[in-house]
């Protein structure tokens, strides 16, 4: 449940909604948090819910010593008007067997709020993919049939990759392909909850492996910008593409937020030594 900060809610019709999967490496929210940081995103509320592990901390976009104070907790809203996004930040692990309540909250609360799509930021086990799956970008996508009419072609013009169906059972029915996510959190069950649904959803995927997940994070921002053009790049010239992912690297211009100076912990004690 969506719950506005004092001043009461803003209008989100027309809004696209971003949010992270709570998955492998945690790039999507590592990616939401370079959105957050570099557009100075207003928070306007907060994701009332019982299905994600509770914590409270500092603001992890503080700017001064003045902000560094306020309070941020597990699931919080942020906007930009002038952009018409607005984001779901999620900072803590869902509670075992609670996806499902989190996946019917959030859709409800999309549709109620008329949100005219929802963006997906998610991640998948590198060491999982089939032989189809090494080949070429680690960036996948996915799109419901309710945006596919939308936005396909532009999907087609930046010449992104559609996430592979996988066999069913390997070599007994190898026709038989079903969607194959691990260690994509929620990220299956709130596509096909929105396929059913006739809800906007895409989904943006990076296959990576636990680690320093920030380069992870910058990839699978810049393929968001790619679409969305959140920010500019700096220009369009051969030098500025990735030979890999063919995608124009703003990496540079995306602000790291405070708070990923603690990514890995304090550093050692000089005391120690």
């Amino acid at each position: 449940m969506f719950v506005p900060c004092e001043g009461g809610g803003p209008e989100l019709q027309g809004f696209t909604l971003l949010m992270p999967a709570v998955s492998v490496g945690n790039v999507g929210q590592l990616a939401i948090d370079l959105v957050i940081s570099t557009l100075r995103m207003t928070k306007i509320g907060y994701f009332y819910t019982d299905c994600l592990v509770p914590m409270v901390g500092n603001n992890p976009y503080a700017t001064s010593n003045e902000n560094s104070v306020e309070l941020s907790i597990n699931a919080e809203v942020y906007s930009l008007p002038l952009k018409k996004l607005v984001v779901l930040q999620i900072r803590s692990p869902f509670i075992k067997n609670k996806y499902r309540p989190f996946c019917r909250a959030l859709l409800s609360w999309v549709e109620s709020s008329k949100c005219a799509r929802v963006i997906l930021l998610s991640s998948s086990h590198a060491y999982q993919r089939d032989d189809e799956q090494l080949l070429g970008t680690p960036l996948r996508y996915l799109l419901t049939p309710a945006l596919e009419k939308a936005v396909e072609g532009r999907m087609q013009e930046l010449k992104w990759k559609e996430m592979e169906k996988i066999a069913a059972y390997p070599g007994i029915n190898d026709r038989e392909k079903v969607l194959h996510i691990p260690g994509g959190g929620i990220t299956k069950l709130l596509f096909t909850e929105s396929c059913s649904k006739g809800i906007q959803m895409a989904v943006l995927l990076k296959f990576c492996s636990e680690g320093d997940n920030i380069p992870d994070a910058f990839a699978l921002v810049n393929y968001l910008n790619e679409w969305l053009q959140l920010i500019k790049s700096k220009g369009s010239h051969s030098t500025d593409i990735s030979p890999e992912q063919e995608i124009p690297d703003t990496s540079s211009q995306w602000k790291i937020p405070s708070s990923w100076r603690l990514l890995f912990g304090n550093g050692l004690p000089p005391a120690l030594f």
